[in-house]
């Protein structure tokens, strides 16, 4: 029997190889002085990988679930790997489209395989504490970009850009093939040592799940949109003022450049601590309580922030923003866990990811048009404290769900009715 720690140390090897994608922003200069590119043009190769992550998660969700994690993490390397490698080649070629295709398609499709892979196999092998095991892969993905960042900086001003995307390639395709080879499904049914017991002694509470569906089942009922929508547009907000969180402190607290890049280092930090405070907590308090803390929290920050000039408030209130995001993708897959049970859970968490896929469009880019029609990033933080207004509502709905599936399962144990999977 394989170590469920180890299973997770795996998983966050593959995660932070992969969320070094959040550290693209090192080739932009690089590249755009070696080629004469725009900002616009490179920062499309970005904008693709996530796409692909997102549109690579829905499709290959049944692939993961069908293969297993094993199969499905050897498959997120290959692609992976080929596409930072492959970044070397277009770079040697001086092909921009060449560059969206390794990067941006291959380097997509490995991220969002390699995103799902691990974290539904972790849930099942944490029965007793879903949050803080997905907290913790995810937790890698939030933190890569500080761990790569400053490998990719001292590598392209000591090899070249086209040598650091070699060397990066190789490294990651080693570490995801070996974390890759460690993953395994539990066997059916498995609880951790001493839970069982616990749980037969009725001194611990075995999470009984409010259904199981297959993908194509979960996409047919409400709580799925729900979670969608909630996932959209706290992933719609945050990524927003994660791409303009430099010009955007300066422009609010007059903080120079030097001061506001550490800020953003800053935020990046809170980012990886909030997928594994929030998703820890969410055991104790649950899922539901969970995201209605987020939203209410942030109504709070983005309606206070273009008015605050206080640069310790205003720093303070960013940070917790940025704790509330990451929280919001390390506690989906426990949620999903809980509403859909684990029987096509990386499928299933494969289809709410395309919410992901499409914040990562509009988010950046409706901040940006705000900035260009008013002069100003304050309209767009009004607005987005507006959005999350929608976000609390239907956090708020899915409770009603979640209680009427609760009442339903009630009655099936006491043998009234049959329970209802919709």
């Amino acid at each position: 029997m394989k170590n469920r720690w180890l299973i997770a140390i795996a998983a966050v090897g593959i995660h932070i190889s992969i969320g070094s994608v959040y550290a693209w922003s090192n080739f932009t200069d690089p590249l755009k002085s070696m080629f004469g590119w725009s900002d616009q043009e490179v920062a499309f190769t970005f904008s693709l990988a996530i796409l692909f992550l997102g549109l690579s998660a829905a499709f290959l969700g049944h692939f993961v679930e069908k293969y297993g994690p094993r199969k499905a993490g050897l498959l997120a390397a290959t692609f992976f790997g080929i596409g930072i490698v492959g970044s070397g080649v277009a770079v040697l070629f001086e092909s921009r489209m060449l560059l969206y295709l390794f990067y941006g398609v291959f380097g997509g499709i490995g991220l969002g395989v390699g995103y799902i892979a691990p974290v539904s196999t972790l849930v099942k092998w944490f029965p007793d504490r879903r949050g803080l095991a997905t907290g913790l892969a995810i937790m890698g993905f939030g933190f890569a970009a500080a761990i790569s960042s400053p490998a990719m900086d001292a590598l392209i001003k000591s090899v070249g850009v086209q040598w650091t995307f070699y060397i990066l390639g190789i490294s990651y395709f080693v570490i995801m093939l070996f974390s890759s080879l460690y993953l395994e499904k539990p066997p059916e049914g498995w609880m951790p040592e001493g839970f069982k017991e616990k749980v037969q002694a009725g001194k611990a509470k075995a999470k009984l799940d409010l259904s199981q569906l297959t993908a194509n089942e979960a996409v047919k009922t409400r709580r799925f949109w729900y979670l969608w929508i909630m996932l959209f547009i706290n992933v719609t907000c945050g990524i927003a003022i994660l791409a303009v969180a430099k010009p955007l402190a300066m422009e609010s607290i007059g903080i120079d450049m030097v001061a506001a890049a550490a800020l953003v280092g800053a935020i990046g930090v809170f980012n990886g601590l909030g997928r594994i405070g929030w998703a820890s907590l969410s055991d104790y308090i649950g899922r539901p309580n969970t995201y209605t803390a987020f939203f209410v929290l942030q109504i709070v920050m983005f309606a206070l922030l273009p008015y605050t000039s206080n640069q310790l408030l205003f720093i303070v209130m960013l940070t917790i923003v940025y704790t509330c995001y990451g929280g919001g993708f390390a506690s989906i897959p426990a949620y999903i866990g809980d509403l859909f049970g684990t029987k096509q859970l990386g499928a299933i968490h494969g289809y709410i990811l395309t919410a992901w896929a499409a914040a990562g469009l509009v988010g950046p880019m409706f901040a940006a048009w705000i900035k260009d029609t008013t002069g100003s990033y304050a309209g767009s933080l009004t607005f987005f404290a507006g959005m999350f207004v929608v976000a609390l509502a239907v956090s708020l709905l899915i409770r009603v769900d979640i209680r009427r599936l609760q009442e339903k399962n009630e009655k099936k144990a006491k043998g009234h009715t049959p329970v209802e999977v919709s």
